[in-house]
């Protein structure tokens, strides 16, 4: 156990994130360990997903809000009935709201204000939804939070002020950019992380070992050279990974079908948009080359445009992962959404497993709407990942106080430095 110069306890770190992620892939992780999360703007689910059974852990979700009444049922098909919807700021202003005890908090508070597609981030309300987030963590008692977001988040005037309050709480922080592909979701999808621990550094276990890599000649912009990789470390996970076995969709409507074909729909173009689909059937084509191909296909807009994303109208490749999914995925004129070899964008399934989604997650609402809360979520398995990095924690915590219980039993006397949330109570037996 260790003091720092305020007297405050700091335990170690008894268990390695590396460590926790292998126990986790075999099943070896106590499932009676009690763990208790919560998950704020929390859509339809995804942080949470990665906490939870169908990625290995056992972290017990105990409440969630998010404002989209769809996206809170998603979240209540899948982890009981604990999302409220509403505006957090409204819902924490009623007296009769309770938050109950939770050990970590997690959420990612709107990000729109931080984003680079927003144009007018000025003043935008949305920056300071941390606010209602720390109240959160205060109300709950938790000892660890994280806060997920765009990776502007974290040059932003407002992650100083995030990191004043968190420190006046009596958190430590670390923060950390990280590619999705580095974890094994078939995706380049970037985002900021803070986590706060009340108990230890949470710096000795976050951010968490890369678990895949770049292929031999991948663009290097996409690696985080400073995160080391865990030692069997595996290629990046590709869009044929994800998707390639998946039959021809059918229909364009959610269908009466077992996962994964309920999801897998497609759309009913126009006879002008299949010509431009077939224009451009080579893996990686875009917008670029629809114009030199075919420019009576071509709009006039796309034709007058010099300069901006190479993405728009573009082929996904079959051996790389996938671009960014976004929330129109199912338009192409959105981005790289047609699919690598068939003449159509990717259907809702596919993004679905793109972001990580096991194939047995029940999403509710419309096809907009599900679309939606596809594109708008934290990859399960980064969060899996992120989610080895807090189990670190904690575990360690449970421990430190069973020892120090120990001690106090042989000694006859309390310990003069206490752990914070002594009643937590580690149970016989670490793994199962």
């Amino acid at each position: 156990m260790l003091i720092n110069k305020k007297g405050e306890v700091k335990i170690p770190i008894v268990i390695s994130d590396e460590q926790v992620h292998h126990d986790r892939l075999a099943g070896r992780l106590h499932d009676k360990l009690p763990l208790r999360v919560i998950d704020l703007f929390a859509g339809a689910g995804g942080l949470t997903a990665g906490f939870s059974h169908f990625f290995g852990h056992h972290f017990t979700p105990v409440w969630a809000n998010d404002f989209n009444s769809y996206a809170a049922e998603s979240y209540n098909a899948n982890f009981g009935p604990h999302c409220r919807v509403g505006d957090i700021v409204d819902i924490l202003d009623d007296p009769a709201t309770i938050i109950p005890k939770a050990d970590v908090v997690i959420g990612g508070p709107p990000c729109q204000g931080f984003s680079l597609l927003n144009k007018n981030k000025e003043g935008d309300a949305r920056k300071k939804l941390w606010v209602p987030f720390m109240d959160v963590v205060r109300l709950s008692g938790a000892d660890v939070f994280v806060m997920e977001n765009v990776p502007e988040l974290l040059r932003s005037q407002e992650c100083s002020e995030i990191y004043a309050m968190a420190n006046s709480m009596g958190f430590t922080m670390v923060s950390a950019k990280l590619c999705a592909a580095d974890y094994g979701v078939p995706q380049i999808r970037w985002r900021a992380f803070i986590v706060g621990c009340k108990f230890a550094d949470p710096q000795a276990v976050f951010p968490p070992k890369k678990t895949h890599f770049p292929h031999k000649g991948y663009r290097q912009r996409f690696v985080e050279s400073s995160i080391p990789y865990i030692a069997d470390a595996q290629p990046f996970r590709t869009v044929k990974d994800a998707i390639g076995d998946l039959p021809a969709p059918q229909g364009t409507t959610l269908r009466p079908d077992e996962p994964p074909l309920d999801l897998h729909f497609g759309r009913t173009p126009t006879a002008k948009s299949l010509e431009r689909y077939r224009s451009i059937p080579e893996e990686g084509m875009n917008r670029i080359d629809l114009k030199r191909i075919a420019p009576e296909l071509t709009p006039d807009c796309w034709m007058r445009k010099k300069s901006g994303g190479t993405d728009l109208f573009g082929r996904l490749w079959w051996n790389k992962p996938s671009v960014t999914i976004r929330t129109e995925f199912y338009k192409p004129e959105k981005g790289r959404y047609l699919h690598p070899v068939q003449d159509r964008p990717i259907t809702h399934r596919e993004a679905a497993r793109i972001q990580s989604f096991p194939d047995e997650f029940q999403f509710t609402g419309s096809k907009v709407e599900i679309a939606k809360q596809i594109g708008n979520a934290v990859p399960c398995q980064l969060a899996a990942r992120v989610a080895d990095c807090v189990y670190a924690l904690l575990v360690s915590k449970n421990e430190a106080i069973s020892a120090q219980r120990s001690r106090e039993a042989v000694s006859g006397e309390p310990e003069r430095h206490r752990i914070k949330g002594q009643e937590a109570r580690l149970p016989q037996g670490l793994f199962v």
